[in-house]
């Protein structure tokens, strides 16, 4: 499929009879733009441009059907989002890279990023709490039992991706304290000390504004927008141990996964 085939209203079949016709002329220059953004932002964050350079602004109107302003828009579009920059005698390149973060597979950071470098954690703070009685309920806990509390900083090459608030039931957090959580994911060593494998996790995915303390620890602007991933991660056997409260940068972080209607 090519770029102009994905855009509504370039290069689309005829209308179906009783359909009316999007007239082009009617239509703002800024919902054209979003939509040519939209296609190559998909582009750009899985490499389909490997030069590094997006074509020529020329080969983009014609390959959208769109004006030559239409198409400097959708690039100002990209470049405020810190995806590309607009370099004089090159043209238009990548400066930013997402990483991909499936919700298919209950994987830890670090088993999810194997393939684009080293996951370092930097474990800010660890120990014994007394949790909010949400929490005690979520890991189906009596009120006031303690539970283990470990906030990481999780690095790709060293770039921060995200700050990682985790709370784990005593009789698996402890045990857990002992252990290297600077170069490990705490999936794998869950699952050693538990003597099974995990088997799932709920999971709630919204975009949150930076905190101020979030946004210095991620080296993100002050109140810019952060993907938000609770996840509640049980035992094969049902029992829920992990709950986690993620905070990722939303511009190095995408999120993927298939649905099926059934």
């Amino acid at each position: 499929m090519t770029r102009r085939d994905t855009v509504a209203g370039a290069g689309a079949p005829p209308h179906a009879a009783g359909a009316p016709a999007l007239a082009d002329a009617r239509r703002l220059r800024a919902d054209r733009a979003r939509q040519v953004a939209d296609v190559l932002r998909r582009q750009v964050l899985y490499g389909e441009f490997r030069s590094g350079t997006l074509p020529a602004e020329a080969e983009l109107v014609r390959d959208f059907g769109a004006s030559r302003n239409t198409v400097r828009v959708a690039l100002d579009l990209l470049r405020a989002e810190g995806l590309v920059e607009r370099c004089p005698g090159v043209g238009t390149v990548v400066v930013a890279e997402k990483y991909p973060h499936g919700l298919e597979r209950l994987l830890g950071l670090a088993e999810t990023l194997r393939e684009h470098g080293e996951v370092a954690n930097e474990v800010r703070t660890t120990g014994l709490i007394t949790p909010s009685r949400e929490i005690s309920s979520r890991l189906r806990l009596p009120d006031g039992e303690p539970v283990v509390y470990i906030e990481r900083v999780r690095r790709l090459n060293g770039t921060p991706l995200s700050l990682d608030l985790t709370y784990v039931s005593r009789d698996l957090g402890e045990p857990l304290l002992a252990e290297d959580l600077a170069h490990n994911d705490v999936f794998v060593l869950l699952e050693r000390i538990a003597g099974q494998p995990l088997g799932r996790a709920d999971v709630t995915l919204e975009a949150v504004n930076a905190d101020p303390h979030s946004a210095a620890t991620l080296d993100a602007p002050r109140g810019t927008a952060l993907l938000m991933l609770e996840r509640l991660t049980h035992l094969a056997d049902g029992r829920p141990v992990d709950l986690e409260f993620i905070r990722f940068r939303g511009d190095r972080i995408t999120m993927s996964g298939s649905m099926s209607r059934t």
